[in-house]
């Protein structure tokens, strides 16, 4: 079995890194999770917002 240069270890683990962050954003984007999150965020935050008393009077 042959030994593995250094290098080529390095260069093998950032082509394993890569590829796992590709695909992982690959699969946020076909699913659109990125507007599902922001969607359930905005809608909590409008939540808090909404039950806070108004001062500001035109």
């Amino acid at each position: 079995m042959k030994k593995k240069c250094g290098v080529c270890k390095a260069f093998g683990a950032l082509l394993k890194i890569l590829g796992i962050a590709t695909g992982a954003l690959f699969v946020v984007y076909f699913l659109n999770l990125d507007q599902k999150v922001l969607s359930w965020c905005y809608k909590r935050v409008n939540e808090i917002f909404d039950r806070k008393p108004q001062d500001i009077k035109f």
